[in-house]
């Protein structure tokens, strides 16, 4: 994952892209490529208590701790467009997953019986992060031209 995020954010830096797009999109990927293989082979071994504990634990431990290490080594301003722009979507995300998640879709789609996120729904939150990722693309192009 080392490797792909430093070719990654050498080209983004290429072609322009500020830090802030750099860091949504590229460098959370790739230092989630992880998580995604333990998630995935959990999975396949039916061990979903595994995945849930794996994506919560992930995100507490880059929540709290990466953050607060890089803001004790180096304190510096917080950008407004990820005040402004990106925790909202990420809250909205948030929200979203836990509905289907904790309630199986039921509270939203009114057919669902069992208490699971179906293939479509996970495209459709796979799609709507794609698309977050070309606003970012576009907003970020923008930002620097």
């Amino acid at each position: 994952s080392k490797i792909l995020v430093w070719g990654a954010v050498n080209i983004a830096q290429l072609l322009g892209l500020s830090d802030l797009v750099i860091g949504l999109t590229i460098v959370a990927v790739g230092t989630s490529l992880p998580e995604l293989a333990a998630s995935v082979a959990a999975v396949i071994k039916r061990e979903h208590d595994l995945v849930i504990g794996n994506i919560i634990g992930s995100n507490m431990f880059n929540l709290l701790a990466v953050i607060g290490i890089a803001a004790v080594i180096h304190p510096g301003p917080f950008p407004a467009a990820a005040l402004e722009r990106d925790v909202p979507v990420m809250l909205g995300f948030t929200v979203v997953l836990f509905l289907l998640a904790y309630t199986g879709g039921r509270a939203v789609f009114a057919w669902r019986k069992a208490a699971a996120i179906s293939r479509a729904e996970g495209g459709l939150l796979l799609a709507a992060f794609v698309g977050y990722g070309y606003a970012l693309y576009v907003t970020g192009v923008a930002a620097v031209v």
